[in-house]
């Protein structure tokens, strides 16, 4: 299994079927929301938004591996299910780390916006801001 075509399969069909043998059950991961460690929280996290955002896209713009450091660059979009159905849209990049055994032991994303932008989404459309 090559663990960068393993990631590019499972950003075109995210948040569906997500490949979790590819990370090791105490996984630690870290965004500017939230940080925890465990493959189940890991699940559970996606799980939600799977459950409560509409239209959940992950588009892939680069991937690249160095040892065992794999970076990602990207951009998460949903729909809020909000009466006014707003469209949030986040640009980031991951940093992976793997562990001898290719599975990744750290999945730490960073956002290229404010959690402040990502609020205002959700109250005034992109002409608005």
């Amino acid at each position: 299994m090559d663990i960068l075509q393993t990631l590019k399969a499972d950003y075109q069909r995210f948040p569906n079927n997500p490949t979790y043998e590819i990370y090791d059950p105490n996984v630690y991961f870290k965004d500017p929301l939230t940080e925890f460690r465990g493959l189940t929280r890991y699940q559970s996290m996606i799980q939600f938004m799977k459950t409560w955002f509409k239209d959940v896209c992950l588009t892939l713009h680069d991937i690249h591996r160095t040892g065992q450091k794999v970076k990602t660059e990207w951009t998460l979009s949903w729909t809020t299910p909000l009466p006014w159905t707003p469209r949030i849209v986040i640009p980031g990049h991951s940093e992976l780390l793997l562990n001898d055994e290719e599975r990744i032991v750290s999945h730490i994303d960073y956002w290229h916006c404010s959690r402040f932008n990502v609020i205002k989404q959700h109250f005034f459309t992109s002409k608005t801001r």
